[in-house]
Order: C-alpha cells, then structure tokens, then sequence
C-alpha cells in the first residue's frame, strides 16, 4: 500500500467540505416496491481541499503537499474536522468513550472502532489511523497503561493487550483520529486572479480502505 504517515495541514483541511458516501443498489419491482442492497460493508468519505485555502500561501503548501505525494500516487492522512474523536465533540477522549470488543479469554489484539448509534441501530467505523499520544485503553473501568499493559499501532490502529481479557469483560478506548485518503485528481489547476477574486480551486480527496 502506497501511504505516507503524514497528515494534511490541518490549518487547511479545517476549511474544507465533505463527508460519509454510501453506495446502495436500488431496484424498483414492477409492483412498485423497492429492493436496497449495498455492496460497501463501510461507508467512503470525500472531501474538498480546495475550500480551506485562505491565502495565496496556503496553494503554495498544497502544491508542494501535492508534489510530495506524487499527485493521487502516494496516500495520507487527513484530519476530518467534523469527526475526529471517539468522545463528543466539546469532550477530550477517555478510555471509557467506546467499547470496542469484548473479550473471549484468548485474543489479545484488537481494532480501534468508533460505533455510531441511532436509535436501535448501531454501525461500527473500524479506525486505522489513531493520533499518536491521543489513545486511551481500558478494560471494563479499568484503565491500561501504554507499553505496561498494551501496545498500539497507529499505522493499523491494532491494540495488542499483554494478557488477554477474561470472557466477557469489555475492551473499551478513547481517541483521536485521521481518515486516510489520497487525492482524488491528477492535477491542480489554479489561477492567482481568480483566487484573489473569491474563486477557490477544486481539490477533491478521498478515503482509501488500509
């Protein structure tokens, strides 16, 4: 996989539009009802880079980011101001904010996820891409201690715990985290006047699966 562990200038994703993509085959029967089907397990995120420039500095920083990683060649981490935590978003993350597995008496290495609930449902986001130094683990109300009692990988997001936990007892963490995307052009097409003039150039990005 072709990825670079670094991230887009915050200073200018912070301006940026985007999102959740979900694809959904639709068949309308000739009855008139309808048969929904999805062939993505998890949905794809898109964001516009273009939006957050502010400044005839800031095309220099994403051209020189852009070269960097070889136009769409290389891909990064972004950081999704709209969702980037496990807590709230007014709260710092703790270890208590997702339960993430519960355990079976012999795993001892487990994914990051953020869980998304609404009303009765629950969709489950695996998270690959942690902050270093922003992770939190527990175990039930217990807290863990980095390099004591697990170990992280923040280029999987892979917690691997130095005992397994007894059955069912809950493995639960708190963190930030960034999307890894890639560009999704070839190329950036900018022009000082028009930038001066209001108009910002499109840069569409685009999460890639790690």
């Amino acid at each position: 996989m072709n990825f670079h562990e670094v991230r887009f200038p915050a200073s200018l994703s912070f301006g940026s539009v985007g999102g959740p993509e979900r694809r959904t085959d639709v068949v309308t029967l000739a009855n008139g009802f309808e048969e929904r089907n999805t062939p993505w397990a998890h949905s794809r995120r898109r964001y516009d880079a273009g939006l957050g420039l502010r400044a005839l500095e800031d095309i220099e920083v994403l051209i020189a980011f852009f070269e960097a990683r070889q136009g769409q060649l290389y891909g990064f981490r972004w950081k999704d101001w709209s969702d980037y935590k496990s807590a709230r978003p007014s709260a710092d993350p703790d270890f208590r904010d997702q339960v993430i597995a519960t355990g079976d008496g012999s795993t001892v290495t487990f994914q990051l996820a953020k869980s998304y609930r609404s009303g009765e449902f629950t969709y489950q986001r695996p998270i690959a891409k942690p902050v270093a130094g922003s992770v939190r683990v527990g175990i039930e109300q217990d807290e863990l201690r980095e390099g004591v009692d697990y170990e992280l990988d923040t280029v999987t997001g892979m917690i691997t715990l130095a005992h397994p936990p007894e059955i069912g007892l809950s493995i639960r963490a708190g963190f930030e985290f960034d999307v890894p995307v890639r560009f999704d052009t070839g190329s950036i097409q900018t022009s000082v006047a028009s930038f001066q003039a209001g108009e910002a150039p499109a840069v569409p990005v685009v999460e890639v699966r790690v």
